[in-house]
């Protein structure tokens, strides 16, 4: 789904279009009833750990699958992801192939089966909060520091897949982002699920040293969240002069490409793009376009570690 979040969605209160747009959340809320009621299936010989999110995009759920995964391979357990196959999702197939066993198939239990065969000890599920046919060992759920909830409103007429009060159901949570305050939302979370682990985490970039904050940059994205990849780059003094959004998962044409590069010269400015993005670009037409490479920094990792280990 190639989706351009209205900017309505992230409003801190619902607007007037949110509202009129209530009787169309209903579907919404009788396929969460459904699901809920829906009896989960264990899968024996494998432990398994969703990392997924009820904020739709944005929340910085890969990075976290492939810091989850980094840690259990650290602990020695054979360990693999699993993510449901999409046709337009293939940045985020790319980026999490190159580093571990990636099962993609269209449905997550035939992937979860692959795995056993193979030996996999530990699958970590890139999204799958809302598939309740797998009875999940660990279940975590993401939000960005910035968009929290958004207007706190179901799909169509805010960004969300479950309701806030869906946290009692999710083992912990991770804030992500650059750092902000959420004390606020820390407060909200313990009111829904008292126990409930709580972790945050931010983004730290990898290859700063790649870009001179003497020079003028555009920046492009198709991700879910484009402003948190514009703080991490501002928090670091680059000069941005040009930013361009896509919508999430976007798949990017040569006539993209060349028009990007166009602006980019008229300005004067070099060109920066996320790692997500830049895999999705021909490399015959990556000429003169830079990502950034980011790692994800949780803060009490030490707690997390000792948290996963007691569940596998």
């Amino acid at each position: 789904m190639k989706l351009k979040k209205p900017n309505f969605w992230d409003y801190k209160k619902p607007n007037f279009i949110a509202y009129l747009l209530l009787p169309l959340t209903i579907p919404i809320i009788v396929n969460n009833f459904l699901i809920n009621i829906k009896k989960s299936k264990s899968i024996k010989n494998i432990k398994s750990i969703c990392v997924g999110n009820i904020y739709i995009g944005g929340t910085g759920k890969t990075p976290l699958t492939l810091k989850i995964t980094k840690i259990i391979h650290e602990l020695n357990y054979k360990t693999g992801i699993i993510k449901k196959f999409y046709s337009n999702q293939f940045d985020e197939q790319k980026l999490l192939e190159r580093e571990y066993k990636l099962y993609c198939k269209s449905k997550r239990e035939t992937s979860l089966n692959d795995a056993v065969k193979d030996g996999i000890q530990v699958a970590v599920f890139d999204d799958g909060l809302q598939d309740r046919s797998i009875s999940y060992d660990l279940k975590f759920i993401c939000f960005n520091n910035e968009k929290w909830i958004g207007n706190g409103f179901l799909i169509p007429s805010g960004p969300l897949r479950e309701k806030i009060n869906s946290i009692y159901k999710y083992d912990a949570i991770f804030f992500n982002g650059n750092e902000e305050n959420i004390s606020d939302y820390k407060e909200i979370v313990k009111k829904y699920n008292p126990n409930i682990k709580i972790f945050e985490s931010y983004y730290s970039p990898v290859n700063m040293n790649k870009f001179n904050i003497e020079d003028k940059y555009l920046i492009f994205s198709g991700i879910g969240n484009p402003d948190s990849f514009k703080k991490t780059l501002s928090k670091n003094n680059i000069n941005i002069v040009k930013t361009i959004n896509f919508p999430d998962h976007y798949k990017y044409t040569l006539k993209d490409i060349n028009q990007i590069k166009l602006i980019a010269k008229n300005l004067n400015a070099k060109i920066i793009t996320t790692e997500k993005d830049y895999v999705k670009i021909d490399t015959k037409d990556n000429e003169g376009i830079e990502f950034l490479q980011i790692n994800i920094i949780i803060k009490n990792e030490n707690e997390l570690i000792k948290f996963i280990k007691s569940k596998i």
